[in-house]
C-alpha cells in the first residue's frame, strides 16, 4: 500500500511483488494496464545486438496495452539541423532507434525535454515525423505551440489513454514551442521562483481537454530545475503535479533528473516524481553518474474509468560499461 505521503521513499527499495492501490477501483471494464518507464536516453539500435536481458524486458512490456517512456533524444533525418551542443552532451538517435523501442514494446512517449532540440527545429520535425511513420503516439512538441501542447490519445481495447506533456527547465532560446514556429510545450519559471501562470493554464486546459473526451489522462512533465540533491523533488513540482490531478490526470510522471525521486498520492492519483532511466546511453566519461543512475523501475500501473487502480513495480538495473564512446545503458529485470 502506499505510504503516508509525507513519508518520503525511493521506488528501487520495493521489490518486484510490491503493490499499492487506491480505494477507487474498477467495477466493469476490463483495466487498462500501463507499463511507465524512466527515460529513454537511446542513441543507437540495441536491439540489434541485443543483450541477456532484453527477451525478459520485451516481454514483460508486452502484455500492456500502453508502453510509455520519455525519448531524451532527437532522431535524425534529412530535416535536422546542426548539433547544437558540445559531443559529450549531445543526444542524436538513428530512425532505427525507434524501431529498437517499438520491438522492446514502447507505444507511448514524451518528446518534451531539453534535449529535443540538439538537431535544431529540424531535429523536432525529423523526430515527430519518425515517430508517425512508425505509428509511436506522442506528445510534448511539435510544428507550432498549439500541437506540441495537445494531448495525444493512444486507443487500446480498454480504452483511450491521453499523455499530455511538458518541459521545464534548460530550454534554450529556439526550442520552444510558438505560434507558427515548431518546439517542445515549455512550462517556464519565473524570476520569484513560481510558474508562468499562462503555461500552467495550458497545461491543465490540455488535461481537462483529453479527460472531457473521456480519455485516462497521464501528465509528464521533464524538470531541470533541479533541487541540489538530485533526488529531492521540488515543492513546487509536488504542487504541480497535484494541480495536474485536480484538473483531471489519473497520474503524474517526473522525468529529468537522471536518478529516482519519491512518490506520493494525491486524490488517489500516484504521483511518480522521477523515474530515472530505463535507457542510458550517455557519452559522458565512465565515473560522471554515481550508481543511482543505473538503478531504476518499471512501474505496471491498472486503471480503469479514467483512474488509477493499483501499481505493481519492476526493478531493473543498467549496463554502465562503455562501448565505444557511448554507455550500453541498456536495462535487465533485478535479481532478489
Amino acid at each position: 500500500m502506499w505510504r503516508n505521503p509525507d513519508r518520503r521513499g525511493m521506488l528501487g527499495a520495493i521489490g518486484a511483488a510490491a503493490v499499492f492501490a487506491s480505494s477507487a477501483h474498477a467495477r466493469e471494464r476490463r483495466p487498462m494496464r500501463v507499463m511507465l518507464l524512466g527515460q529513454s536516453l537511446i542513441q543507437r539500435d540495441v536491439c540489434r545486438e541485443g543483450w541477456p536481458g532484453m527477451k525478459a524486458i520485451a516481454a514483460l512490456l508486452r502484455r500492456a496495452d500502453v508502453v510509455f517512456t520519455d525519448l531524451e533524444t532527437p532522431i535524425d533525418g534529412p530535416e535536422a539541423g546542426d548539433p547544437t551542443r558540445a559531443d559529450a552532451t549531445l543526444h542524436r538517435a538513428p530512425p532505427e532507434a525507434l524501431d529498437c523501442l517499438r520491438a522492446l514494446g514502447v507505444t507511448l512517449v514524451t518528446t518534451a525535454n531539453n534535449h529535443a532540440w540538439d538537431l535544431g527545429t529540424g531535429g523536432i520535425l525529423s523526430t515527430i515525423d519518425a515517430l508517425d511513420r512508425r505509428g509511436i503516439v506522442h506528445a510534448g512538441s511539435g510544428r507550432d505551440l498549439a500541437a506540441a501542447a495537445a494531448p495525444a490519445i493512444q486507443h487500446t481495447p480498454a480504452g483511450g489513454f491521453a499523455l499530455v506533456a511538458a518541459a521545464a527547465g534548460a530550454i534554450r532560446p529556439g526550442a520552444a514551442a510558438a505560434p507558427g514556429h515548431a518546439g517542445v510545450n515549455e512550462l517556464r519559471r519565473r524570476g520569484d521562483g513560481t510558474l508562468e501562470p499562462a503555461d500552467v493554464e495550458r497545461v491543465l486546459a490540455a488535461i481537462c481537454a483529453a479527460r472531457a473526451a473521456g480519455a485516462t489522462v497521464l501528465m509528464c512533465l521533464h524538470n531541470h530545475y533541479w533541487e541540489p540533491v538530485q533526488s529531492d523533488t521540488p515543492a513546487w513540482q509536488k504542487s504541480f503535479a497535484r494541480a495536474c490531478v485536480d484538473a483531471g490526470a489519473a497520474a503524474f510522471v517526473g522525468h529529468g533528473t537522471p536518478v529516482m525521486q519519491a512518490r506520493e498520492s494525491w486524490r488517489g492519483a500516484p504521483l511518480f516524481h522521477g523515474l530515472g532511466n530505463f535507457i542510458f546511453q550517455t557519452r559522458k566519461a565512465d565515473g560522471a553518474y554515481g550508481a543511482e543512475a543505473w538503478r531504476s523501475t518499471i512501474v505496471e500501473a491498472r486503471f480503469a474509468d479514467g483512474r488509477f487502480i493499483d501499481a505493481r513495480f519492476h526493478p531493473i538495473r543498467l549496463e554502465a560499461a562503455k562501448r565505444g564512446e557511448l554507455s550500453w545503458g541498456v536495462p535487465t529485470l533485478a535479481r532478489h
